[in-house]
């Protein structure tokens, strides 16, 4: 899966209850937009280039898969949301409720005809270089080649803009850094990966992602089952002790926690869905010695899905050796997690349903999945 991109967006409010205005802007973004994983303190700037009352002004890092383009139609429908009328018959400035501009979108160049990015004025407007210097980015101008602070000394914008206050950014609340090791489970095709990946990103952990890929007993196995199982379920084992015993010894100074898309513990549910009776007990015998030495995650996040939602997921992601992936076999795999979860006494266990969600495409439902960690953290 690609990286998220990352956009700068720089927001700004003269009418009515600015400080409100802005709040609920970047509540809005977060919700229905795209992660906001940074933001910057409030500013009162001078309005510029017309005379009205001062701004609040700040700026955000949005983390998010969709297009500049469809960030730009979301931004200004979330605008009019807000309470923005854009007057059609004025000419130049004007006063407004909310102001949300696009001014860097990766380190890409776009020129469209709805679409300029970096923003053409945003090296001469120090309530944007102000507030995007808070953000702490590694970012240079595209066109310009030049970072943040070297726009910042040639700029000749001398507006007087005053830090007004911190402003709270969405996820501070999701304390994951509280855990050092979060294992995300669930059926094939539940979307571990993704939401690992996307947690990794915006929480500024490290990954442990399954090499399933490498595995060339993989489309072998779904091709004649009876033959491969065995090999298959051995060479995963011991990928996976590998893995995560030398993954899990790496400290990362870098990072916050590890987010892993898998626990080894699949290894015997799977085991046991495909191995016949002689071959797990003798599987399950060099299992145990294995379980017994690895380290158990602080949360452990299973992703239910319903096998109809899984075979579409399946389907639609268009690996050609799952495609004949049964549902019976689905609903094997997803008893035997559930009677996993159930007979853990010590561990942390967190079931989401995510058979109506969207989380890559759909901001709400990723929203709604970390509002479920966060349920859980908190009680």
């Amino acid at each position: 899966m690609k990286k998220q991109h990352q956009v700068i967006l720089s927001i700004g409010t003269n009418q009515g209850n600015r400080l409100e205005n802005i709040e609920r802007c970047i509540e809005g973004l977060h919700k229905e937009i795209g992660t906001i994983i940074r933001v910057s303190k409030l500013y009162e700037t001078p309005s510029w280039g017309f005379e009205s009352e001062k701004f609040y002004n700040c700026a955000v890092i949005l983390n998010t898969h969709k297009s500049a383009h469809h960030i730009l139609e979301e931004v200004l429908l979330l605008e009019e949301a807000l309470g923005r009328v854009r007057a059609t018959n004025i000419e130049g400035y004007q006063a407004r409720v909310i102001d949300i501009d696009v001014i860097a979108f990766d380190e890409e160049i776009i020129a469209s005809e709805k679409l300029q990015v970096p923003h053409p004025e945003m090296q001469n407007r120090l309530f944007v270089l102000l507030p995007m210097r808070d953000l702490e980015l590694d970012w240079r101008h595209p066109i310009l080649q030049k970072y943040l602070h070297e726009l910042l000394v040639l700029s000749e914008d001398k507006s007087n803009c005053k830090v007004i206050q911190n402003l709270e950014i969405p996820i501070a609340k999701i304390k994951l850094d509280h855990f050092n090791y979060i294992a995300i489970e669930g059926n094939i095709g539940a979307g571990k990966t993704t939401l690992t990946n996307k947690l990794a990103e915006d929480f500024n952990a490290k990954t442990v992602l399954e090499r399933f890929a490498d595995n060339p007993f993989l489309p072998k196995f779904y091709e004649d089952q009876s033959r491969y199982a065995f090999p298959l379920e051995m060479s995963f084992l011991a990928d996976r002790y590998q893995q995560i015993s030398d993954d899990l010894a790496q400290f990362d100074l870098f990072k916050d926690f590890i987010v892993a898309d898998y626990h080894i513990f699949k290894s015997l549910i799977f085991a046991k869905v495909t191995l016949a009776e002689d071959e797990f007990r003798l599987y399950k015998t060099m299992f145990d010695i294995i379980y017994k030495e690895m380290p158990k995650p602080d949360l452990y996040i299973y992703l239910y899905q319903s096998t109809e939602r899984l075979l579409q997921n399946i389907k639609e992601r268009g690996r050609s050796y799952e495609q004949e992936i049964p549902a019976e076999y689905l609903e094997k795999i997803n008893s035997g997690y559930l009677d996993y979860i159930k007979s853990q006494k010590d561990l942390n266990v967190l079931i989401i349903d995510v058979t109506d969600r969207d989380f890559l495409n759909q901001q709400e439902d990723y929203v709604f999945v970390l509002e479920e960690i966060q349920k859980k953290i908190t009680h």
